[in-house]
């Protein structure tokens, strides 16, 4: 596996700042009101880029989103093209970031952790 050339953080940041840009002003889609673009992978090639997001509302929607962001991709990948000197414009993918959600299951996780040691030494 090669590692990431500079210019491949760079498009990378420049894609998010993008994206982010466009969901947050321009988005008529309702479901893509509380999308927030938390990173952006780009291939070695710059053919590709991974665009991970999260969304603010019910786990259940996830799909809904999902598919609010493949239908939109076309549109993104549009104004792109506009707003950026790229000689190509990556293929969009899109991935859902639960981070968050992982980060939280770990926070109680040691609470419960927690929780139990204390009630051993009150038993003790």
């Amino acid at each position: 596996m090669k590692m990431k050339t500079t210019y491949q953080y760079k498009v990378a940041d420049l894609i998010q700042r993008v994206l982010s840009t466009v969901l947050q002003r321009e988005s008529r889609d309702p479901r893509l009101s509380g999308v927030t673009i938390t990173g952006v992978e780009v291939s070695q090639d710059l053919m590709h880029a991974n665009v991970y997001y999260t969304h603010i509302g019910n786990l259940d929607e996830t799909e809904e989103v999902q598919q609010a962001l493949e239908k939109a991709a076309g549109y993104l990948r549009s104004e792109l093209a506009q707003r950026t000197r790229l000689r190509r414009v990556p293929e969009l993918r899109f991935k859902f970031d639960d981070t968050l959600i992982r980060a939280r299951r770990i926070d109680e996780l040691l609470e419960q952790i927690a929780r139990e040691r204390e009630s051993k030494e009150g038993e003790e």
